[in-house]
């Protein structure tokens, strides 16, 4: 066993394998009424259709996290931690690429894959941020006695905001134009490129494992190995043969119910997805480990904004689609909304500071966009959105400049042992 088997992990004085027994267990319970339904040809219910993949692209998300986390002990080098991060973002992704992809011969599916990208999006910085720093501000208050008021980052999450900062700067070009042009997403994968370039050119830490990961993490070698490359490729096998039936079911769903099929892929299949994430960054938060969560979080918005918005004209272009994913009007508004919350997130963090006001704004803004309906509305919240952004740019006006210059700066700073736009480990 290896230093990093009995360091780098947290587990209880069970065996790991029961522990890893135990979790992978509720996953399958989860993932194999999925598998049998898809194997014998059986089509249920939108509804029940719905049901039955959707747990199984949660089943999964869990099995391809603690797989993620857990390899963090024996990765090493750029291309087995890109190789590393696509795996692990894969079921946030494969549902809003399969929209895309198929939008290329359907124009009807053009929306769905705009109100995928927009939810995720917008769920991770109006939910995810201010869930994680209200819960670490509280766990702080408590441990101190005194009342805490804000969550301070590192000063290494500087290079993660300004890589935020131009993405979603560049993310307005989205909503201007339109249309998100080939050449666009181009740009933005190449960004994600230098990204992750930037981020393994870090010093390595080793891992703070919890849970399943942990268990796995407490396996010899050779065991801990096999184990993750055999949940990896089992999660990724699930999600890609959910995929298709997952996003379809979720537009069926919503006729049989009366709601809106646009509302539900906006939002439920992002929670679907990201829910191990969230989980994770909510338990390092209430352990005391806010910064860690919140940079968890922060990496996850690059990723959304350059990765996946980046190959979404070229799951449309394959799917026999031109160069452009054309948007309508009320893509072209979710598209701003999106940007503008953004916009707001960062500059309110900008002197790497995240008071809890600014986590409530957050939260209270996301809430309060259900129950606007109408161009008018949303133009409002954009405007919010917009003000408040612009009067934290004034306020942090001196961190601007550094925060955009920190992608091109040679400070390699640590950072986590998995630098994954999509689930940065700490």
């Amino acid at each position: 066993m290896t230093a990093h088997d009995s360091s780098a992990t947290s587990t209880s004085d069970s065996s790991p394998w029961l522990i890893l027994a135990r979790s992978v267990g509720i996953a399958l319970v989860c993932i194999i009424p999925a598998l049998v339904v898809r194997g014998i040809g059986f089509h249920p219910t939108p509804l029940l259709s719905l049901l039955i993949y959707g747990a199984a692209v949660v089943g999964a998300s869990f099995l391809l996290a603690w797989a993620a986390e857990a390899a963090q002990i024996d990765v090493s080098g750029g291309l087995a931690i890109a190789v590393l991060a696509l795996i692990a973002v894969l079921p946030e992704y494969a549902v809003d690429l399969y929209y895309a992809y198929t939008s290329g011969h359907d124009a009807a599916y053009v929306q769905f894959a705009a109100a995928n990208m927009t939810g995720s999006n917008r769920l991770l910085m109006g939910l995810g941020w201010p869930v994680v720093v209200l819960i670490a501000v509280a766990v702080a208050t408590k441990a101190t006695g005194t009342s805490v008021r804000r969550l301070t980052l590192e000063q290494s999450n500087r290079v993660e905001l300004g890589f935020l900062l131009v993405a979603g700067m560049a993310a307005f070009l989205i909503p201007a134009t339109g249309r998100i042009h080939l050449i666009f997403g181009v740009a933005l994968l190449a960004w994600f490129g230098f990204y992750l370039f930037k981020l393994t050119r870090g010093d390595v830490e080793e891992p703070d494992l919890i849970g399943a990961a942990a268990a796995i993490g407490g396996l010899p070698r050779r065991a801990r190995r096999f184990t993750v490359v055999t949940m990896f490729v089992a999660a990724a096998a699930v999600i890609l043969l959910c995929a298709e039936p997952f996003a379809n079911s979720l537009i069926a769903a919503g006729t049989q119910l009366g709601i809106d099929q646009f509302l539900l892929v906006q939002w439920l299949a992002p929670l679907a997805s990201e829910a191990p994430e969230f989980i994770i960054a909510i338990i390092f938060a209430a352990r005391g480990k806010g910064t860690n969560a919140i940079a968890t979080l922060i990496s996850s918005k690059v990723n959304q904004w350059t990765l996946l918005v980046g190959s979404l004209p070229l799951a449309h272009l394959a799917g026999g689609g031109g160069t452009s994913l054309v948007l309508d009007q009320r893509q072209v508004e979710e598209m701003l909304l999106t940007a503008t919350q953004t916009l707001m997130g960062v500059a309110m963090i900008l002197a790497l500071s995240f008071h809890r006001y600014a986590a409530w704004a957050l939260l209270t803004l996301f809430v309060v966009q259900f129950p606007i309906t109408s161009t008018t509305g949303r133009l409002i919240l954009c405007g919010l959105y917009t003000a408040i952004a612009l009067g934290a740019l004034v306020v942090n006006r001196r961190h601007l400049l550094p925060t955009l210059r920190a992608p091109f700066t040679d400070d390699t700073t640590r950072f986590g042992a998995l630098p994954d736009p999509g689930r940065h480990r700490h």
